[in-house]
């Protein structure tokens, strides 16, 4: 059962300005939460719609058993809505649904809560829309906007929010309570390289799209180094077909970031930090020989600006292409 003290262990700053809030009744109308993945930006807000709605609360702490803190929980609540992106963004189309449903008084309570995840892919419109919503907030309604990239939403929505800026989670810690958990030691590092969250790491332990994604990238790297020829039909016949939706192609993106990043630690001679290649092995040693440090700190800047573009919402496939020919 996540309690607030639980929370405050990962997250002492960002809990400690929640709980505040909440132990004073001073409720900000906004609240934008930012940070990378697993660090527990849902986890937050949820906690924190629960405590503003349970019926029975111990201090600030919702009981998690009741039935409102049940559909908080599985996202049936008619008072608190969630908005997620359809599809690359989060569309004007929504707001404007959001924006109807909160015409009406809550159906349980007076107080209403809308949770949007992913606020970064807000289309221009559905943000000049969002701003609207919030330039004129009901004293009953509560906005939490969650982020991955605070610098894609503009300074207008931001500056109406209370920012809470979350940490990434202590990794040598996530490590070994991964392998706690049952999780090969093998796996720790590259599972907390990409998140910080105990239950996504432990899926993509378990998951099969997950461990041919990781064959998938190294396979493309070996390739540069092998048949470079065959690239563009590999990212068309393997890479495109595997890695088909938004977060997909996101963590293609982090696997192929993450693997650069080690052979530039070869590089340095700093094998402890290598984190998907095993040192000294034959793929790592053909990846040395075939990119220069210099060469891979390009490669790392272009996949950086890779991201970027798949978050401006730039065709996958042209974005791949792109990054591949630089590669």
């Amino acid at each position: 059962m996540e309690t607030w003290d639980h929370v405050s262990e990962k997250q002492p700053v960002a809990s400690r300005i929640l709980m505040n809030s909440l132990q004073k009744n001073r409720i900000s109308h906004a609240y934008l939460l930012t940070g990378g993945r697993g660090t527990g930006k849902k986890s937050l807000a949820t906690l924190f719609a629960k405590t503003l709605f349970c019926p029975n609360k111990t201090g600030i702490d919702p009981c998690e058993v009741c039935n409102v803190c049940k559909r908080i929980t599985s996202h049936n609540h008619p008072d608190v809505h969630w908005i997620e992106p359809e599809g690359q963004s989060i569309k004007i189309e929504q707001i404007r649904q959001l924006q109807s449903e909160f015409t009406y008084s809550g159906l349980e309570s007076e107080q209403k809560v809308y949770i949007l995840t992913g606020a970064h892919t807000l289309t221009v419109n559905a943000a000049n829309r969002l701003l609207k919503f919030l330039e004129e907030p009901n004293q009953q309604t509560t906005a939490i906007l969650l982020t991955e990239n605070i610098g894609q939403i503009i300074p207008t929505i931001q500056s109406r929010c209370q920012l809470i800026d979350l940490q990434p989670l202590n990794e040598s810690a996530f490590r070994k309570k991964l392998a706690t958990i049952g999780i090969d030691p093998s796996e720790t590092a590259l599972l907390s390289a990409l998140t910080s969250d105990i239950e996504e790491a432990k899926e993509y332990s378990q998951d099969e799209w997950f461990a041919q994604a990781r064959t998938i990238v190294l396979q493309l790297i070996n390739m540069y180094t092998t048949t470079p020829a065959d690239v563009f039909v590999y990212i068309h016949q393997e890479w495109l077909p595997h890695f088909k939706e938004r977060e997909q192609q996101e963590l293609g993106y982090e696997l192929l970031m993450i693997a650069f990043k080690d052979i530039l630690y070869a590089h340095m001679h700093m094998d402890d930090h290598l984190v998907i290649y095993q040192p000294k092995s034959e793929n790592l040693t053909r990846a040395l020989h075939r990119f220069t440090a210099g060469e891979v700190s390009s490669v790392l800047r272009k996949i950086l600006d890779a991201k970027r573009k798949l978050q401006q919402n730039v065709h996958p496939t042209l974005v791949l292409e792109q990054l591949a020919l630089h590669i």
